[in-house]
């Protein structure tokens, strides 16, 4: 192997000068001195084919070919820190607590049997669920110390694999106004009657499916508007699998809508780089994969 001329640190502190625009801020940031910070320039100017810094007057600027080089350098250190994550990971023991988010629409049978598949490889590992809605899941990896998650929605800077799919269909209570139409509903139909809706749990919410009734009753779990509509006060979309029964007993019954969509969620499996995931985050997301697989085999799609 060619002997490397520059060190990561050299880069680091390039990159700390790019990104705070003088050589006294990078210093400050990366609690160096000013004469520190100038010399570690000064050596990878001089190691390196090209500049990345040249002077005009009093003043340092970045060079093109500059530019090209610390845009790789950002990835160099990227993947430097992650090898070392990497490295912690493989010497950690097994972690005492975990937390997840798991969106509401995720069947709780799967969640609970996914638990009791891990109890038995982890028993000793305590495992808070935290329970959000729609872009609730970002705010639980970024802020909420949440190591992996099951949702519909993929926060950027994370890897996924799909795994389950959730089948949604538009109910109301079977003496709601609506199957009184006799005729297939449309949409301005719709319109003129109480929707009820899920509220998102995230700090910058958003609004899934079609949500233009003139009327509207939010909650937020998808158990307070199901007892909603058993009460006749609405309709809503909701994953079949949280309405079997009453789909079975006849007490909510599928609208006959003009235009029927097929309105499907694919809820995915989130993580972070699998290396830096430690013993017992690897194992919780098997497990999630393993009851998944047993899900598909027995009904294909959650909701048929």
């Amino acid at each position: 192997m060619d002997r490397i001329l520059t060190t990561l640190e050299q880069w680091r502190t390039a990159l700390a000068v790019a990104d705070t625009g003088s050589f006294a801020a990078a210093a400050a940031s990366l609690h160096k001195s000013q004469s520190t910070v100038s010399h570690a320039i000064a050596e990878l100017n001089a190691r390196l084919a090209v500049p990345v810094f040249a002077h005009t007057g009093r003043r340092t600027a970045i060079t093109a070919d500059g530019e090209i080089l610390l845009r790789r350098a950002r990835r160099l250190l990227a993947d430097a820190q992650s090898l070392e994550h990497a490295a912690e990971a493989l010497g950690r023991s097994m972690e005492a607590t975990l937390s997840i988010a798991v969106d509401h629409i995720v069947p709780t049978g799967l969640v609970v049997a996914a638990l009791r598949r891990f109890a038995d490889a982890a028993p000793d590992t305590r495992v808070e669920v935290q329970e959000v809605v729609l872009s609730g899941v970002f705010d639980a990896l970024r802020d909420g110390g949440a190591v992996l998650a099951l949702s519909a929605l993929l926060p950027p800077g994370h890897r996924e694999e799909a795994l389950i799919a959730i089948d949604f269909v538009a109910v109301a209570e079977r003496s709601h106004p609506l199957h009184a139409l006799g005729r297939p509903v449309d949409y301005d139909d719709l319109r003129r009657y109480r929707q009820l809706v899920v509220r998102d749990t995230g700090s910058r919410p958003i609004d899934a499916g079609w949500q233009e009734a003139e009327m509207r009753w939010t909650f937020s779990s998808f158990a307070g508007s199901i007892e909603a509509m058993k009460a006749g006060t609405g309709f809503a979309w909701l994953p079949r699998h949280k309405i079997a029964a009453e789909l079975e007993n006849g007490v909510l019954r599928p609208l006959p809508l003009t235009h029927p969509e097929r309105r499907r969620a694919l809820v995915h499996l989130i993580t972070p780089d699998p290396e830096t995931m430690g013993p017992a985050a690897r194992l919780l997301a098997e497990a999630f994969r393993k009851e998944a697989n047993d899900a598909a085999d027995s009904h294909g799609t959650y909701g048929r």
